[in-house]
């Protein structure tokens, strides 16, 4: 701060630099200037000059100071009042800029909200004419379009519960309620939406649950399960082996495992795969991804304190793995 000081009152010192050094030259020039009285004259000057300009740098540099300290927020209050004119034009523009910052961020939330309702709105409205959609599709006949319909459809739905659970993740924390969840009938409700999928590819699951329930929140933990036997389903080959679901317990926590036999996931993609809207780099022109399904269910598994962990090899499958925190380790999470 010194230094950055110095360098702002560089005009000054020169100045004052130049003043000092003029009287002393006229006095070495003029013979009938005795030079030893200006030279005491010009020290006590300078000390005089240095007390002013330590003043004037402690007085100065506050209110720079309480600049840099204050924290990049909308509240100017924190920096304190301003003691000179300069200062105040200072604060009153910032105060200014600061006023208009906070009109546009509440007109920008406002407008974010209503498009979200809109959203929201939208998606339940057609949820009504998808599900009337696929009673018809069940009356069908012909079994080959009724199944092709059916995989369709189910691609539609899943997209729509993908984003109606992406504008509901914001406000995740209001949504949970911590209890312990039955892992088989969550599982099996979700392979059983997965059903018309899975016969058109051929693929089926090996069902392993030695351990039965987990503590977590029933509805988001099925939306991250959704999303993981989504990406399993659709990265895997017709007549693949069939996919291994297992759960167990380690370490006094529950883990849960899906293993699929698809195209697996080349190493240089795993540290980016739950980054928004990465897909791929190896299949980077496969249309079918979104590269959100595994970005909204890490977020939703933050929240519920579950890490995943995913081991691939391109070629051998891929392997999924929810780590479920300890009991005690939800005791502040129970408590929201």
């Amino acid at each position: 701060m010194i230094r950055a000081y110095l360098i702002e009152r560089k005009s000054w010192l020169f100045m004052f630099a130049i003043a000092q050094v003029l009287v002393l030259l006229i006095a070495y020039l003029d013979y009938a200037i005795p030079l030893e009285p200006l030279l005491y004259i010009v020290f006590l000057t300078t000390l005089l000059f240095i007390i002013f300009l330590t003043w004037r740098y402690k007085k100065e540099t506050s209110f720079i100071k309480r600049l840099q300290d204050w924290e990049n927020s909308l509240d100017v209050s924190g920096i304190g009042e301003a003691s000179s004119p300069f200062e105040r034009a200072i604060e009153q523009a910032l105060t200014d800029q600061t006023n208009r910052l906070q009109q546009l961020a509440s007109q920008q939330q406002i407008a974010l909200e209503q498009e979200k309702d809109e959203l929201l709105s939208w998606i339940h409205e057609v949820k009504t004419p998808l599900t009337a959609m696929h009673l018809m599709i069940g009356r069908l006949g012909d079994e080959a379009l009724k199944a092709s319909l059916t995989f369709e459809w189910l691609r539609i739905h899943h997209l729509l519960d993908q984003q109606l659970h992406q504008q509901r993740l914001p406000s995740i924390e209001n949504d949970i309620f911590i209890e312990n969840v039955d892992l088989e009938p969550l599982l099996y409700m979700e392979i059983k939406s997965l059903q018309s999928w899975c016969m058109q590819k051929g693929i089926g699951f090996d069902v392993q649950l030695d351990a039965a329930q987990a503590l977590s929140d029933a509805k988001w933990l099925a939306f991250i399960i959704r999303q993981i036997l989504t990406n399993a389903v659709k990265y895997s080959d017709k007549h693949a082996p069939d996919m291994i679901v297992r759960s167990f317990s380690q370490d006094e926590r529950v883990v849960f495992e899906v293993a699929d036999f698809g195209r697996g996931i080349d190493s240089k993609d795993l540290p980016r795969i739950f980054d928004k809207g990465f897909t791929s780099t190896t299949w980077h022109q496969d249309s079918a991804a979104t590269g959100m399904g595994l970005y909204l269910a890490r977020k939703a598994a933050h929240s519920l304190h579950i890490r995943i962990s995913v081991q691939s090899e391109v070629g051998n499958g891929t392997t999924v793995t929810l780590y479920f925190p300890k009991p005690n380790e939800l005791v502040r999470l129970t408590g929201v």
